[in-house]
């Protein structure tokens, strides 16, 4: 009975796969699409291309295991408005563009890229295949493959020279102008089609700033000499309190000084003296003191190999990215993590003077703003945080501290409080009055100082403690930036103001004014006419003559974006 059934169930199972088959075909991609004529194969692509589209709209970019489509909306939208047309190849040959893109992710590391980042291995691998087998060259298939993934790569590259891989940054939004929809992306290569200009449509999409062009023309240099060896990366600070943690930390520092040769075999003991006999040794071959403890110099150290050096260059090249694309005639530019000022006039740097910025416990804030006024013999009112931390405490036990330290305490209707009069046990987190210090020679904030409308109450001033600017670290300040050339900026600023009086304006200051006012050691605010923009930045490496000078990552701001956007690369 069972054998005379066979058949029919055959025949059942058989018309049950067919229709689940047709049932799919939207919903699945051929493995192959064999065009003998290779006056068809465009037809045929560009169909494949349409089906692959669609497929992939549905599987979030993904067309198959090794191909994923991270620019599916725009890729999408380019081929929609051409008809899905195949752009990197005709008739079974490729188009000149085509090696030109790929030869510019093989050697993308010059512009802060990573070559990794884009279908490089998968490009390499279908070029050879469809250059050398002449069955795969009639694969409508794997031509549908390639044009995806070198139209998705076009587009993820324009992103990353344009925009960069940081996340948004709201401090120069506003003036950035980097802003771009879909249509950006699809003219850019609809023109480079048009008129196969790569290497000027490349530089076109760049930023133009100084700092960004001195910097990628060190790069060659640094990669030619780069040490490629990836060492193991070291996460500091571990959870002190946390067992587990605190082992994981002690066992990649463990690894790390094994791969310098410091240590020949990982150590059991997290205590071990073997352990402090490895760090003093990879010390001792560094110059630096060799005390055999862990610390976070030392972690910086060990991070600092020509990989991670790379990393913080790309991350250097995106941050200029957020800038505006078009930077003011004139300027002042602050790099804290570098120390400096510099006011730009035009393209030459008219002054550079050393700066003081924000502990890493009270950081500088990243901003953009214009100097509105100027201020000589300023008075100083103590920023609430300080009173908080600092004073607050000592005028529990000492009601007359502020003045015993040349400090005024002000209420809000501007008239001085005695200390012995105020009940300071009432306040844990701040005092309802102003500490001010008066102008003078022994100001905090020196005998000048530069206002900017910002919602951190910071300026540029000068200061009391002149001989701080003979550090090399100089990351020490309240949040506020010392200026050592202050006079050269005020008088360049009074300058500024003179050469640009409109018709029918009156000056009421100029370098004499200021000149007098500060001998008199007079509190005298100066309006500035023509305000100049401010930006207060943080770029940790740039391009001085043919190498690359790096500084220290004094908020760990480089270190946050490596771990959260660079860690896999």
């Amino acid at each position: 009975m069972s054998k005379q059934n066979t058949p029919t169930l055959s025949v059942f199972y058989l018309f049950c796969w067919i229709l689940i088959l047709s049932c799919n075909n939207g919903d699945t991609l051929r493995e192959k699409k064999i065009v003998v004529d290779p006056d068809r194969m465009d037809k045929e692509t560009s169909e494949s291309i349409k089906h692959a589209l669609a497929f992939a709209l549905q599987h979030g970019g993904k067309i198959d295991d090794s191909v994923d489509l991270k620019y599916i909306g725009l890729v999408n939208e380019f081929y929609t408005n051409n008809e899905h047309a195949n752009i990197w190849s005709r008739r079974e040959k490729w188009m000149p563009l085509t090696d030109t893109l790929i030869g510019f992710i093989q050697n993308c590391e010059l512009y802060g890229l990573f070559p990794g980042d884009y279908h490089l291995k998968n490009l390499r691998s279908l070029k050879k295949q469809l250059d050398s087998d002449s069955l795969k060259r009639m694969d409508a298939e794997l031509w549908m493959r390639a044009d995806l993934m070198l139209t998705d790569d076009f587009m993820h590259l324009v992103r990353d020279l344009k925009k960069g891989r940081l996340p948004v940054d709201s401090t120069f939004l506003k003036k950035s102008g980097v802003s771009m929809d879909k249509n950006f992306y699809t003219n850019t290569l609809q023109s480079l089609i048009k008129k196969r200009h790569f290497s000027e449509l490349i530089d076109s999409v760049q930023p133009k700033h100084f700092g960004y062009q001195e910097l990628k023309k060190c790069l060659p240099r640094f990669l030619d000499s780069m040490d490629r060896t990836t060492y193991t990366y070291v996460t500091y600070p571990f959870k002190v309190n946390d067992e587990k943690d605190s082992v994981f930390f002690i066992k990649k520092i463990q690894k790390r000084l094994l791969e310098s040769g410091c240590i020949e075999t990982e150590i059991d003991s997290p205590d071990s003296l073997e352990l402090n006999k490895a760090i003093k040794k990879y010390q001792k071959k560094k110059g630096i003191k060799a005390d055999g403890k862990v610390s976070a110099s030392l972690v910086r150290l060990l991070n600092l190999t020509d990989v991670e050096r790379f990393k913080r260059i790309a991350i250097t090249l995106d941050r200029y990215k957020q800038l505006p694309s078009e930077m003011p005639e004139k300027y002042i530019w602050v790099n804290l993590p570098a120390f400096y000022l510099k006011l730009w006039d035009h393209d030459t740097v008219a002054l550079e003077s050393k700066i003081i910025c924000g502990k890493p416990a009270t950081r500088t804030p990243l901003l953009y703003s214009i100097i509105s006024d100027m201020v000589t013999y300023p008075t100083w009112t103590v920023p609430s945080s300080i009173i908080a931390k600092q004073y607050l405490p000592k005028l529990k036990t000492n009601p007359n501290y502020l003045t015993r330290i040349g400090l005024r305490l002000v209420n809000n209707k501007g008239e001085t409080i005695e200390g012995g009069a105020v009940n300071w046990s009432k306040y844990t987190k701040g005092i309802p009055y102003n500490v001010v210090q008066a102008s003078g020679d022994g100001n905090a904030l020196g005998i000048m100082k530069f206002n900017f409308s910002n919602p951190y109450s910071v300026y540029l001033h000068d200061t009391n403690q002149r001989y701080l600017f003979d550090n090399a670290s100089r990351a020490l300040s309240h949040g506020c930036v010392r200026v050592q050339q202050w006079q050269q900026l005020a008088f360049y600023i009074s300058r500024n103001d003179s050469m640009n009086l409109k018709e029918g304006e009156s000056f009421h200051y100029n370098t004499d004014s200021i000149k007098s006012w500060l001998k008199a050691k007079v509190k005298k605010r100066i309006p500035v006419k023509n305000g100049i923009p401010l930006f207060i930045t943080y770029f940790c490496c740039e391009g001085k003559g043919e190498k690359i000078r790096f500084y220290e990552d004094i908020y760990g701001e480089d270190k946050l974006i490596r771990e959260t956007y660079f860690s896999n690369k």
